[in-house]
Order: structure tokens, then sequence, then C-alpha cells
């Protein structure tokens, strides 16, 4: 499954998943089209646990105080916007930024994703691709 947080810029970037489950949402830097074509919130149920995504720019300043009101219900909250990779638990709840999946952000960090686990319990990791 791929969870995608946004920025994906215009939908013809699903392609390259064909064949594979993909939950997306818009985020602030996509086309008008992708914006009408993907929700700016989901909820996705993952095993026992529920996940909430979205892009993350209409929360304000504290985007993570945001998802926590957001997604009350939500064991997990996976967003984008800053392009900053994070991946810690606040308040009980997983909070995931896979950071940017570009050769170098406009914000000079590595290209990273994050793999989400649901098994008896959730577990995130961040990875970076090397620049090869």
């Amino acid at each position: 499954m791929i969870i995608h947080a946004g920025d994906l810029v215009d939908l013809s970037l699903l392609d390259a998943f064909q064949g594979k489950t993909v939950h997306a949402v818009h985020g602030n830097c996509c086309t008008i089209n992708t914006c009408y074509a993907l929700p700016s919130q989901l909820t996705i149920q993952l095993g026992d646990f529920t996940i909430g995504v979205t892009h993350g720019n209409r929360l304000g300043y504290d985007i993570e105080s945001g998802l926590l009101d957001l997604f009350p219900e939500a064991d997990c909250m996976i967003y984008g916007h800053t392009h900053q990779a994070v991946c810690h638990w606040v308040a009980g709840k997983l909070i995931i930024n896979p950071g940017a999946f570009q050769s170098i952000s406009r914000y000079g960090m590595p290209c990273s994703y994050a793999i989400l686990e649901a098994g008896k319990q959730l577990k995130g990791s961040l990875h970076e691709l090397p620049l090869d």
C-alpha cells in the first residue's frame, strides 16, 4: 500500500504505482485538477489501526497539534507540507512526515520516505535514498 501526503503536483505521478493500492491527498502545490480529484484529508483502516492523512497546509503553524484535533480517533497521522521528515510519538499517537521524495528538497533535505508497519503495534521508520 502506498500513502501519499500531497504535493504530487499532477495526477500522472500516480501512474508509477500501477497495480498498488494508493491512498493520496492533494497538497498546496498540486494542479487544480489534482485538487479536485483527491481529497484534502482521508482516514484509512490498516488492520486494527486508524490512520489519518492530510497534507497539513491548512493546519496553521503548529501542524502536529492540528493533526491531533483533526484526527482525534486516529492511532497514526501522516502529513507532508513541510517536507521535513519526522517520525515520533505525541500523546500516544504516531506522527509521520515522510519528507520529500525527490533528489533534494527545496529546503536542502535529502530524498526520504517512511515505512509504516501495522502488526500487533504500529511502527514507523524513516529512510533516505542515496543520491548516486
